[in-house]
């Protein structure tokens, strides 16, 4: 017997009903309406609910139907600004409009995407502003805020996402002067928040855990009130949450410390304390804590298993690690004697004593069930980190597991008492993405998210992936950790790219890759006429709005079609549908890096408790991202192209059958021969 809301939802995915108005070239798919109706039985019922929705099922719509027709108060939180403007911009105005539902949505974004109008008051009078160019982009801040409602750093056109001028004109929970900032009442931060607890319907990303480790995004007041939770491209959920839920300290910090300190202490109470003295000696030790690492390699994240990092003398880090603890408690105590002047120097005060009793945990031994590391570059960051969220997911969201009665200061730090008088037993619980593990209990997630006892679903993509788009894995070549690796996938994709006119994407597993691919590609490329000449565009070269934008227009204009070579954000959260995209070549299987202290933690876990952390852990990892990769290729139904991947280690080791497996079901191009006929048959279609 189903519920009313299901009949709702059965009756909203039928062909020729509401759907079909509200979205162009909707079709009734069983996938997607199987999805729609677990997640109104878990609305109904209440719990946890897990669905792996393949590419193509239209998950978006599948849980904005039920929790819009639900009538319940809802909480959407995904992983990308992208997707928090298409589910506000997009699709929810569509849904509301199709059901004439009177419903209220609100946006809610980390405040480093909203505009600080203190910060940039203070940016005009900041002499030393970070390049030749800012005046500019700060008098183009200026003239634009006169006009925003929103404040969101995201509609102001041409604005680089890279700026150095972001952080002096946005805020964050540090610098925050909260209720005695002179700029409170207009404030867009505030603004947005007000506006959410006021809504049916909320769109966050991920800063959720930032809630769970200070209340600071207004979540603590928010999530209470609401009584479904959707968590969209959940995969990411688990690395994102160990990000907020740990602890970090870096020199970077202490820099921008001093920094603000020192124009506060100038503006408002020059002469009346020793500002300089207390700036330097804040970026003296910060200096030095960076001198005592040493020369490393860019990019380092050295081990921390002691009382130093590995390779470091014990005393001079520690000894360092005091200096700068007590250059903030200088600082604090020359800050409290100012603090009545401006509410600037309260919170400078606060973020002292805060850097001061950071600093003294780092001196402390690490947390049990947490790895402690540095991570090196032109600055130091000292990180501890929990293995994974597990916990906090039981005790501080789900409140499966509640902390004892004794535990009352950390329930009030994280502001949990108005939540356990919740029942949390009828809010419900909705985690969703294409790739949540390779195999059907998708312990990959559910385990370290702490949602072994939640309900699993998985859709299959209603793709034809076998007409669609064809798998070539090389025989012969070099292996992944051979010199000339990068420069054979090089001469792969361009030989591709060349023919069909750019329309490919190239992932790497590193950044020595990526740019020794680009550089390679380019060079190929010059053999080529002008006017056929594939332009290839490396990630960090533009910004990647702009590289995305770029690269969709393809061939438009006249000029031949790109090749981006990409790492990192670019395995997933790219969609470039149709003629755009028609080949993805990928240089190696994504593994972890064993090297990663996380990863490192992690495995050794595993291992302890008598399990393989290679079977348990490295292959699922390297599943789901191969699984991310591969799913950039096809994203329509009238998509077609060819997947690449140059790692000879997916068809000669055993282990290469379950990562197959992972993959959409391409057809296979056995020989090179049958990899350029593919090539040639996207070029001539007909």
């Amino acid at each position: 017997m189903t519920g009313a809301l299901e009949d709702k939802v059965r009756e909203a995915f039928a062909q020729g009903e509401v759907l079909s108005h509200a979205a162009e070239q909707f079709r009734e798919r069983s996938g997607q309406t199987d999805m729609a109706m677990a997640v109104a039985r878990t609305i109904d019922q209440g719990g946890v609910l897990v669905v792996e929705a393949g590419t193509g099922v239209g998950k978006t719509f599948s849980y904005l139907v039920p929790a819009l027709l639900s009538g319940e108060r809802v909480l959407l939180s995904t992983t990308t600004k992208t997707l928090q403007d298409q589910l506000f911009g997009r699709d929810l105005p569509r849904l509301v409009e199709a059901f004439g539902l009177p419903v209220r949505t609100a946006l809610l974004k980390g405040r480093a995407s909203y505009l600080c109008l203190h910060r940039l008051d203070m940016a005009r009078h900041d002499a030393s502003l970070p390049e030749h160019g800012s005046l500019r982009t700060l008098a183009k801040i200026e003239q634009w805020s006169k006009a925003t409602r929103t404040g969101d750093l995201a509609e102001l056109p041409g604005l680089d996402e890279r700026s150095p001028l972001i952080p002096l004109i946005t805020s964050t929970r540090e610098n925050c002067l909260g209720a005695q900032c002179p700029q409170f009442k207009p404030c867009h931060v505030n603004l947005a928040r007000r506006e959410a607890l006021a809504a049916d319907i909320v769109v966050i990303n991920h800063l959720f855990f930032a809630d769970l480790a200070v209340r600071e995004t207004g979540m603590a007041e928010l999530l209470p009130s609401v009584s479904v939770v959707v968590f969209d491209e959940a995969h990411q959920l688990n690395e994102t949450g160990v990000q907020f839920l740990g602890a970090q300290l870096g020199s970077g910090q202490a820099l921008d410390f001093a920094r603000d300190m020192l124009g506060a202490g100038l503006q408002h109470a020059r002469g009346l304390v020793d500002w300089q003295q207390l700036v330097a000696a804040v970026e003296r030790a910060a200096r030095e804590l960076r001198l005592v690492v040493g020369k490393q390699w860019p990019g380092a994240k050295l081990r921390w298993l002691g009382e130093s990092p590995e390779g470091i003398d014990p005393g001079a880090w520690q000894g360092a690690l005091e200096d700068l603890q007590h250059s903030f408690v200088l600082a604090a105590e020359g800050l409290d004697t100012v603090s009545e002047i401006s509410p600037d120097f309260v919170r400078l005060h606060e973020r002292a004593r805060q850097r001061a009793s950071r600093a003294a945990r780092f001196v402390l031994p690490c947390e049990v069930d947490s790895v402690r590391w540095v991570d090196v570059g032109s600055q130091l960051r000292l990180i501890e980190s929990p293995l994974d969220i597990a916990e906090a997911m039981r005790k501080r969201v789900l409140k499966i597991s509640e902390p004892d009665d004794s535990d009352d200061s950390d329930a009030d730090a994280y502001g949990e008492r108005p939540a356990e008088q919740q029942d949390h037993s009828r809010r419900a619980w909705v985690f969703t993405s294409a790739t949540l593990g390779d195999e059907p209990t998708l312990r990959w997630f559910t385990e370290p998210c702490g949602l072994g006892d939640a309900e699993v679903l998985r859709v299959q993509s209603p793709f034809d992936y076998a007409s669609q788009a064809a798998l070539y894995v090389p025989r012969v070549f070099p292996k992944p950790n051979d010199a000339s690796h990068s420069l054979r996938v090089a001469q792969l994709a361009a030989r591709g790219a060349a023919e069909l006119g750019g329309r490919t994407l190239v992932l790497t597993t590193t950044l020595r890759a990526l740019r020794t691919i680009g550089d390679a590609m380019k060079q190929q490329f010059e053999l080529l006429e002008a006017d056929v000449r594939p332009e290839v565009l490396v990630q960090g070269e533009l910004p990647k709005r702009v590289l995305m934008d770029r690269f969709r227009e393809g061939a438009s204009a006249g000029r031949a079609g790109c090749v981006l070579v990409a790492s990192a954000s670019f395995w997933e959260g790219f969609d470039a549908p149709g003629d755009a995209l028609q080949l993805v070549v990928i240089d190696k299987l994504p593994f972890p890096p064993p090297n990663d202290p996380l990863v490192e933690a992690r495995s050794q876990r595993l291992e302890a408790q008598g399990r393989s952390s290679f079977s348990d852990y490295s292959l699922p990892e390297a599943a789901v991202a191969l699984k991310q990769g591969a799913g950039r290729l096809i994203r329509r139904e009238t998509d077609s192209g060819v997947l690449a991947i140059c790692d000879t280690r997916l068809v000669a080791m055993g282990y290469g059958r379950r990562l197959l497996a992972a993959l959409p079901p391409m057809r296979r191009l056995e020989s090179e021969a049958d990899f350029e006929g593919a090539i040639d048959a996207l070029k001539n279609p007909y």
